[in-house]
């Protein structure tokens, strides 16, 4: 007797898997602020006697671990605002995709352990080296499973996604871009810092600072790689209606077969 039967593309409720999500994304970032507010605020006896009185002088102090903090809240921010907008163009979830979602947020879970990890050791040390890497590979994978639900969901898009973001559709590249940013981005770090070990920390704040402006930026850069690459690949061709080319267009699962 059969009693228990996994079927990877049974629905599951979309409103569920978001609550859940929220919930997580809430909770680290709630742990992110109580790291930084534990440990990384000077006493006023401290501040009179060893910084004559001067708050921002006592502060500075604490600007490697105040610079960490904003990097891995702004991280926490941008991977929810990319589940956002993904979910926000899915009409169906599956089990399959529910599980790859799990996957994610296990590894979002880790962002307060990256955070801890990349002040926490000497400058310039093997260690500081290896936890730098190590918040890569988290930030990595909790970016790739976003990209792997999406990917899943568009073997079966006409069920699951919104005609934009279908293969071909208007949004198609730009939801790749914004999902493929994380995961190639710190993927490029992270060999970065096996190359150039000496500025590790340096490559990786400056990674944490340019991918928000890079998010800004994200869909006129989309727009001019894809007018590039029809100069470059595409020859000029008569005009069609817009009618004809949503008829023409073919299912993710259909040009892959």
């Amino acid at each position: 007797m059969l009693l228990y039967s996994y079927h990877p593309s049974e629905p599951l409720s979309k409103e569920r898997v978001e609550a859940f999500t929220d919930g997580v994304y809430a909770i680290v970032a709630t742990l992110l602020i109580l790291d930084i507010c534990e440990d990384n605020v000077p006493d006023r006896n401290e501040v009179k006697e060893k910084y004559q009185g001067s708050l921002i002088a006592a502060l500075s102090e604490f600007g490697p671990e105040f610079l960490a903090y904003f990097g891995s809240f702004v991280t926490v921010g941008l991977l929810w605002f990319v589940h956002h907008s993904l979910f926000l163009h899915v009409t169906k979830a599956t089990r399959f995709m529910g599980l790859l979602n799990t996957f994610s947020l296990a590894c979002v879970g880790g962002l307060p352990l990256a955070y801890q990890l990349t002040h926490e050791f000497t400058k310039n040390s093997r260690n500081e080296l290896e936890a730098i890497q190590i918040s890569c590979v988290i930030i990595f994978f909790a970016g790739i499973f976003q990209l792997a639900i999406w990917v899943t969901a568009l073997f079966n898009e006409r069920e699951t996604l919104h005609p934009y973001v279908r293969y071909g559709g208007r949004e198609h590249a730009f939801m790749f871009a914004k999902l493929a940013l994380y995961p190639s981005v710190t993927l490029t770090t992270f060999f970065l810092t096996c190359i150039l070990s000496k500025f590790s920390a340096q490559i990786f704040h400056l990674m944490q600072i340019v991918v928000p402006f890079a998010f800004l930026a994200l869909r006129v850069l989309v727009s001019v790689a894809l007018s590039l690459l029809k100069l470059v690949f595409r020859p000029a061709k008569p005009m069609h209606s817009a009618f004809e080319e949503d008829e023409s267009r073919l299912p993710f699962n259909d040009v892959v077969s």
